[in-house]
């Protein structure tokens, strides 16, 4: 048992290169016995095939030496009862088609015709191992050794709900459209995940899958039941009249579930989105609009006071409160130095809470606006609540990163450095179009990993830089999968996740490496800057 740093926020207790239902007991046992006698630090536990994450506040827990010294007397305390009893499910799965596009490339790899890859496939009794990657998503153990398939050398950006898929030695089931490299061979028509169930994942580590092939006219596509969206305009605050881009109801995100798969999320600029809410005289947990490259169009039907933080938008007044009166429109419109732009509101945007969070996880279709981006002719409610913000004045913009270009994220090593030529260091890379709030995917350098040695799937967090087959890397943003079985170059630390939420298409990325003790002193010191920020803020707004 080995236990390392996963970016400045995590550790990992790694329990070696092999697999198999041994192993993965053991990482749950010691997930649940780290649960149970869980210090005040730790705020996520996340088991894997080999592997059990430890999510923790830096400014809370100990220094990394005393940090591996607790973890690893905890981890030595492992019980044997699992927290949840196991099943056994079978699956209906309609094999190949528009349901299985890749089984073909399987059957092609193993060297057996589709019918034998279906036969081998659903022959035998596997085991969760864990629940990662989207809310829900089950990685199975117990793939037939001749299935094994590498991943797509490029993931793609979306693939359907239910999708049964292979990779590497591993096989899953998609819960929802979400993006994913896994070889696609069937789907399924069952919903895994639903957060307003009292157990919202429907598979959980330990329980026993078989899948059962049906044909393509049993196969019904799965009904997600959902909470009535009430969009009454007379009794909202905001009508939206032009949702701008991607326009997301956030706040700071839903610890605490990750173990089912469920992404940490929240605002992809964390910073903006608690100075915006500081401004108005909210709690910075409250929830606000993120937006992306464009903003919306608001039309407010009572008095609010708002603040818009994060990306420059021009005719737009950053870092200081400024008071809408009912009738009157705020136009966000075009974005510039910057990718993102949050706006709060006085009092916070009044959504239901969703496991502990109002923010929306999209790729899990709930939280938020019904689990989706805003659209026009949605309407927001805001509590009863008024500041006068008093006279004109503004905070320093020096509180948030410099702009670029190019932008430096510095990086604490990852658990595969040393598989890389240390020349990425010195490339400049370009952040790609196909960016979104799972992830900023570059372009520029290749990088080409020394072994073609397939990875267990193990546990990553915001901030993780994983390099797929293609050479290209993703920075890992707010909607990070929980697990993922790319390679885990290095990690940015929390105080850059701004600067990397801000990349916008184009923008040019440079990469420098500091130890861990300075990603921590780092963080420190903005915690300072935002203290004083709020005892000034104290006096103007109260």
């Amino acid at each position: 048992m080995t236990i390392l740093p996963l970016g400045d926020s995590a550790v990992v207790i790694d329990l070696g290169e092999n697999t198999g239902p041994a192993i993965a007991a053991r990482a749950r046992a010691i997930a649940d016995q780290i649960v149970r006698r869980r210090p005040a630090w730790v705020i996520d536990v996340v088991p894997a095939f080999a592997s059990v994450a430890v999510h923790y506040d830096p400014l809370r827990a100990p220094e990394f030496e005393m940090l591996q010294i607790e973890v690893a007397e905890l981890a030595a305390l492992e019980g044997s009862a699992a927290s949840v009893a196991p099943k056994t499910v079978a699956i209906p799965v309609v094999y190949g088609g528009d349901a299985g596009p890749d089984l073909a490339g399987v059957a092609q790899h193993a060297g057996l015709s589709r019918a034998e890859v279906i036969a081998r496939h659903s022959a035998v009794v596997y085991e969760v191992s864990a629940i990662g990657f989207s809310p829900g998503f089950p990685y199975l153990g117990g793939l037939p050794p001749e299935l094994a398939t590498p991943r797509r050398p490029t993931p793609r950006t979306s693939v359907p709900a239910g999708s049964v898929g292979i990779g590497g030695a591993q096989t899953g089931i998609y819960p929802r459209e979400s993006p994913g490299g896994w070889n696609l061979i069937g789907r399924t028509p069952l919903a895994l995940f639903d957060p307003h169930r009292s157990a919202p994942a429907y598979l959980h580590a330990g329980d026993r899958v078989m899948f059962h092939p049906v044909a393509a006219a049993e196969f019904q596509s799965a009904a997600k039941a959902s909470a009535a969206v009430h969009n009454d305009a007379s009794t909202a605050a905001i009508e939206v009249a032009r949702p701008g881009v991607f326009t997301t109801v956030q706040d700071l995100g839903r610890p605490g579930h990750r173990a089912q798969g469920v992404a940490l999320g929240g605002a992809a600029d964390a910073l903006a989105l608690r100075v915006a809410n500081l401004l108005v005289g909210n709690a910075e947990t409250e929830a606000a609009l993120e937006f992306t490259l464009a903003g919306p169009e608001l039309i407010f039907r009572r008095d609010a006071l708002v603040a818009v933080c994060g990306a420059e938008i021009d005719g737009v007044p950053e870092g200081r409160p400024m008071p809408i009166r009912a009738g009157q429109t705020l136009d966000l419109g075009r974005l510039r130095h910057g990718c993102r732009g949050y706006l709060a509101v006085a009092g916070g945007i009044d959504v239901p809470i969703v496991l502990g969070s109002r923010g929306t996880d999209v790729r899990g279709g709930f939280g938020g606006w019904a689990g989706r981006a805003l659209h026009a002719g949605d309407c927001l409610s805001v509590p009863d609540f008024h500041r006068d913000p008093g006279e004109h004045w503004h905070i320093d913009r020096r509180i948030f990163p410099p702009p670029g270009p190019p932008v430096f994220l510095r990086v604490v090593a990852g658990r595969h450095t040393d598989d890389f030529d240390a020349v990425w260091l010195a490339h400049e890379f370009k952040a790609s179009p196909q960016s979104d709030r799972m992830g900023v995917r570059l372009s520029g350098a290749t990088m080409l990993r020394r072994t073609a040695r397939e990875l267990i799937s193990a546990p990553v967090t915001p901030g993780t830089v994983q390099v797929p087959p293609d050479g290209r890397p993703i920075v890992l943003l707010a909607d990070a999968q929980t697990i993922g079985g790319y390679p885990r170059l290095a990690h940015v630390i929390t105080v850059d996740l701004a600067r990397a939420a801000q990349l916008r298409p184009g923008d040019s990325v440079r990469f420098t490496m500091v130890p861990l003790a300075e990603a921590r002193r780092l963080l420190r010191e903005r915690e300072h800057r935002l203290d004083l920020l709020r005892a000034g803020l104290a006096q103007k707004l109260h």
